[in-house]
């Protein structure tokens, strides 16, 4: 499998990309994408790091493996392709985006990508799955890389938003330096967690902008 990650995040990651459990994972995926229908496309694996430049890196949001279904993942957190329905967790992002923001604005495409290029990194724990098989690939060892960026970003970078939502997310980040990032936590956007009132009222896309710009970093646009 091709490493198509681009120079600048081979640069950050150079010493992870040389190590033998992630040669053996590029091997494992070959493998996997040549015998089963496996997402996102190969050539999107790392779309989330090469829509989003490190050193432009501000927010990172943290998801656990891609969608399964058949078109709907390109490589992003909870982002799905422009002809794609809106899946549920993704919807409900936006219902709390619109409260948060006092806004009345629900996008007709769930394709995230203008927020990793301003900045934001959608990163999953695992970057690829088999077709309808949640969680497939986790065996994998994509955690091992996915730690490493995490642990990369805390220590390279300063004033990085982290918004973890739900436990998973917030035991993948529980080794940031928080003395140095802010991290904001709530419970998962999904139905069930955010029908037992987690989700909702976060208000986090606003507090990720108003610590933007206390560090004189440039905000983003969400909407």
């Amino acid at each position: 499998m091709e490493i198509n990650l681009s120079p600048e995040w081979q640069s950050v990651l150079k010493d992870e990309i040389q190590k033998p459990y992630f040669k053996e994972l590029m091997l494992a995926l070959d493998l996997e994408y040549q015998t089963h229908t496996c997402y996102p496309p190969a050539e999107l694996i790392f779309s989330a790091f090469n829509n989003c430049s490190f050193a432009n890196l501000k927010v990172v949001i943290i998801g656990q493996d891609p969608y399964h279904g058949e078109g709907e993942a390109n490589g992003l957190s909870f982002s799905v392709n422009d002809s794609v329905k809106i899946p549920p967790s993704l919807r409900n992002i936006f219902r709390e985006l619109n409260d948060d923001l006092d806004a009345v604005f629900m996008p007709a495409s769930g394709n995230l990508e203008k927020w990793a290029q301003q900045g934001v990194l959608l990163l999953n724990a695992s970057l690829t799955v088999r077709k309808d098989s949640p969680n497939s690939h986790k065996h994998l060892k994509w955690n091992l890389f996915t730690d490493a960026v995490i642990q990369a970003i805390s220590d390279q970078k300063e004033n990085v938003v982290f918004l973890l939502w739900g436990s998973f997310a917030q035991k993948k980040g529980l080794k940031i330096d928080r003395s140095k990032h802010f991290v904001l936590e709530s419970g998962h956007p999904s139905p069930m967690s955010a029908n037992q009132g987690k989700w909702f009222g976060n208000k986090h896309f606003s507090q990720t902008n108003d610590f933007l710009k206390s560090k004189g970093i440039e905000e983003i646009e969400w909407l």
